[in-house]
C-alpha cells in the first residue's frame, strides 16, 4: 500500500512537471504561455457601487499603466451573478508573461507611483480604507498552455 501510494504521489508529481520539462524534446503538444493570476474578492452588502467605482478609476488607471508598459498582456473583471455562500463576488483576472527579478520589481514600483502621483503611504491608506468593505478572499496562479504548431 506504502509503494502504492509512493507510486500514486511520484506519478502525479510527473504529471504537473512534465510538459515543461520536456519541452526540449519536443514531444509534448503544447508549451506553456502566459501567467494568469485571479484576485478573489468579497464585498459587503451596501458597497458594490463603491468598489465598481474604485475598480474604474484607480484599478483601471493602473493596470492600462501596466498593459502600456508591456508588464501585463490584458486584464477583466469577472463578477460572480450568483455567489453561494463563502464564495467571492468579484475576480480580479491579470495576464502576464513572466515573473520579473527584484531589480526591475523595484523600477516598476517606481515608475507606477509616479505615474498614479501617490506615495507608498497614500496606497496604503487606500487599501486601508477599501478592507473596511472589500475582503481578499484569495489568489490563484495559473499557467496557460498554449498548442505548439503543427
Amino acid at each position: 500500500m506504502k509503494k502504492f501510494a509512493l507510486a500514486a504521489i511520484a506519478g502525479a508529481t510527473l504529471a504537473f512537471v512534465a510538459p515543461q520539462a520536456a519541452n526540449a524534446q519536443d514531444a509534448w503538444p503544447v508549451e506553456p504561455g502566459d501567467y494568469v493570476e485571479m484576485s478573489m474578492i468579497k464585498v459587503d452588502d451596501g458597497h458594490s457601487l463603491e468598489y465598481a467605482t474604485y475598480l474604474a478609476d484607480q484599478y483601471r488607471k493602473s493596470q492600462d499603466f501596466a498593459k502600456s508598459q508591456g508588464w501585463i498582456d490584458g486584464y477583466q473583471i469577472w463578477v460572480n451573478q450568483y455567489p453561494r455562500e463563502g464564495e467571492p463576488d468579484v475576480y480580479l483576472i491579470t495576464w502576464f508573461p513572466h515573473f520579473v527579478d527584484n531589480d526591475e520589481g523595484k523600477a516598476r514600483a517606481k515608475a507606477y507611483q509616479d505615474y498614479m502621483k501617490m506615495t507608498v503611504q497614500d496606497m496604503q491608506a487606500g487599501s486601508a480604507k477599501r478592507s473596511e468593505y472589500r475582503h481578499a478572499a484569495g489568489d490563484m496562479l495559473f499557467r496557460v498552455m498554449k498548442w505548439k504548431a503543427k
